[in-house]
């Protein structure tokens, strides 16, 4: 099962009944998309995100509204979830947004495509099937792009076996919220970032992996907004909670911690930060 890390410990709580009346996520079109694509005009603020979350998961979660992905690419920012330890946070004491999903610390920002589905979990539905299924949309995509991934037994995300050389790979990271039967949060998944605003974090709390990256194993970089339309099928397939084929789990393999801290405290691998760029709207996609 995913750790329990990633999810939130207390996922359902004052469940409203059963949804008979709104469509399920399989009867929705993919024609219903609205909105613009942050990744190709720009970046968004995580604090706005966030909001935007609140108020869609309360309109999912009263009926009002059908399921909905929130697709974006933030502005540079740490969030930590709510088992970051001291020891986790940016070494050089750069700000962190403490949110209430759970999880450890991770970096949002440029080159990196955020989804936040906002899915009502019907009756029977636990929050370990859905955190399933979200890895494997992400598995589906990367397998589009020629990339083999899978998940790591006990850890949560999505990831890439061990070449020899090195431990495995996380190329996407997985931390949600469950609250009133409705989810928030969602995954992040590395296009092209910068891995420098990896450096100054221990990512997800695991300092015997590495992050990589669609470029960084594909050797080229779609937009973002070329990945997000290439996810969003499997995404809403998997999320209409029919039996599905579970790709394979990855062989985890024994390494040594993958950070080694210099003496001012920062790992010794380096890396360049970019500069944030214009805000702009998110695209929202109706499951």
């Amino acid at each position: 099962p995913p750790s329990s890390e990633d999810l939130d410990p207390s996922p359902h709580t004052d469940a409203p009944p059963d949804r008979a009346t709104c469509p399920t996520p399989s009867s929705m079109k993919s024609q219903e998309r609205h909105c613009l694509d942050a990744a190709e005009g720009g970046l968004y603020d995580y604090r706005t995100g966030w909001g935007r979350q609140r108020e869609l998961l309360q309109r999912v979660a009263h009926h009002e509204i059908c399921n909905r992905v929130l697709f974006v690419q933030h502005e540079s920012t740490y969030t930590a979830g709510r088992q970051t330890q001291p020891e986790e946070r940016p070494f050089d004491g750069r700000p962190v947004i403490d949110v209430d999903r759970g999880g450890k610390i991770t970096w949002h920002g440029p080159g990196q495509l955020v989804g936040y589905p906002i899915v009502f979990l019907q009756r029977g539905v636990g929050v370990v099937d859905y955190v399933r299924r979200v890895e494997e949309a992400v598995i589906r995509t990367l397998r589009d792009y020629g990339i083999r991934t899978g998940r790591v037994p006990g850890r949560t995300g999505v990831w890439l076996a061990s070449d020899g050389t090195g431990p495995e790979r996380k190329i996407c990271a997985i931390g949600v919220r469950c609250a009133h039967q409705t989810t928030m949060h969602g995954f992040a998944l590395n296009v092209n970032p910068e891995f420098g605003f990896f450096d100054n974090i221990v990512p997800c709390g695991l300092e015997d992996a590495d992050v990589t990256s669609i470029e960084r194993e594909s050797g080229r970089a779609p937009s973002l907004g070329a990945v997000a339309d290439q996810l969003y099928p499997h995404l809403a397939q998997l999320l209409s909670f029919a039996p599905y084929a579970m790709s394979p789990d990855i062989e985890r393999r024994a390494h040594l911690a993958f950070h080694h801290r210099t003496a001012t405290g920062a790992p010794s691998r380096s890396g360049s930060l970019l500069t944030d760029a214009p805000t702009t709207t998110p695209k929202v996609v109706q499951l």
